[in-house]
């Protein structure tokens, strides 16, 4: 991993990633669309340590959303069985990089067991402050928004927030990532080009970077040409060049 062009003055304080191309991987090489979401756990790990290493502090991966519970079964069960498998691997490596571990998402949806397993892993981790790596799981940004619009309803139907007060920070608290900052890169692999239902409030002035590598060949060299491509685009947030200047 090649890092000598990063400015780790200017890093993105949020990374969130569509982990998008397993399917076609496997399909590509003849295998089973299980195979590439294998392969595509190692993809998650490199990306997870390239991630701890740069300094990043928060990084979101979009790994189940509400649209994928439409899938065939198998498929399903497989990524259930992967994502328990993995949080079982994985915890030696995020307190090994003193990374904590959040979930967002409709969480009482997944299988008990998977439900127990990411639960646990949560709770071991949640004093660990290098980087929050957050699984968005079971999730849609439209749902999520509903939920904090019915959420701010019921509190001022309940005279326990007046409308006139409501504002973009009353909406945030009742947001998933109510703990986050705003995501200021987003990155989609596979070549597509759309953003899928993810984070569409917290990504109001997010860089999109899209690349066509597909998710399991993604590369911690992959992590860093996103971040240097960051840096070098003028995030102005409504103002001209010459008031950021």
């Amino acid at each position: 991993m090649d890092t000598s062009k990063i400015n780790t003055s200017k890093l993105p304080k949020h990374v969130a990633i569509i982990m998008d191309g397993n399917g076609r991987w496997a399909k590509q090489k003849g295998f089973l669309r299980a195979i590439g979401h294998e392969n595509g756990t190692k993809s998650v790990r490199e990306t997870v340590e390239a991630s701890a290493q740069l300094g990043i502090k928060n990084l979101t991966l979009y790994a189940f959303s509400t649209e994928n519970w439409n899938r065939p079964k198998l498929e399903v069960d497989t990524l259930m069985k992967l994502l328990v498998s993995a949080l079982k691997k994985e915890i030696k490596t995020l307190q090994e990089n003193n990374i904590k571990l959040n979930a967002i998402g409709n969480l009482n949806s997944l299988p008990k067991k998977v439900f127990k397993e990411l639960s646990e892993v949560i709770e071991n981790t949640k004093n660990n402050n290098h980087m929050t790596l957050t699984l968005a799981l079971s999730y849609g940004s439209r749902d999520e928004l509903l939920n904090a619009v019915k959420e701010i309803s019921n509190k001022v139907k309940n005279n326990i927030i007046s409308s006139e007060n409501i504002d973009e920070s009353i909406i945030n608290e009742h947001l998933y990532t109510q703990n986050l900052p705003d995501v200021d890169l987003l990155i989609r692999t596979s070549g597509e080009q759309r953003i899928s239902n993810f984070l569409l409030w917290q990504i109001a002035y997010a860089e999109l970077y899209f690349t066509k590598v597909l998710w399991p060949d993604f590369t911690q060299q992959h992590l860093c040409d996103a971040v240097i491509e960051y840096q070098n685009r003028e995030r102005r947030f409504g103002k001209t060049s010459e008031q950021i200047s």
